[in-house]
């Protein structure tokens, strides 16, 4: 009799879920419907990015001028390396955000 009962409780738990995945499915998007509303928010999103980028881009700036400033003052001689190192990084995100907002047409 026991099994007979575990045997019921399977099979409707099959069923059911079965059922849960037939109604998944039907209530699912196509395609580009998705990747439509994907592209919509990165969109949306890629400003506050390039935002982003041209803060952390001012923060690494300022962070290289101090670092600089202090190997000046110290007479090493390979401030212009440091220099230009750090310079290169700030005008390298700069330029990555423009090239990216231009090459997205956003």
């Amino acid at each position: 009799m026991k099994r007979i009962l575990q045997t019921r409780q399977s099979k409707s738990l099959l069923v059911a879920v079965t059922a849960w995945l037939m109604s998944a499915s039907a209530n699912a998007q196509d395609g580009n419907a998705g990747i439509n509303e994907a592209t919509s928010q990165i969109r949306g999103y890629f400003d506050t990015g390039t935002q982003l980028m041209y803060a952390i881009g001012a923060i690494v700036g300022l962070i290289g001028a101090v670092k600089v400033f202090q190997k000046w003052n110290a007479g090493e001689p390979d401030t212009g390396k440091v220099a230009a190192a750090w310079f290169g990084s700030c005008v390298f995100l700069v330029i990555v955000a423009t090239v990216l907002r231009s090459f997205f047409g956003i």
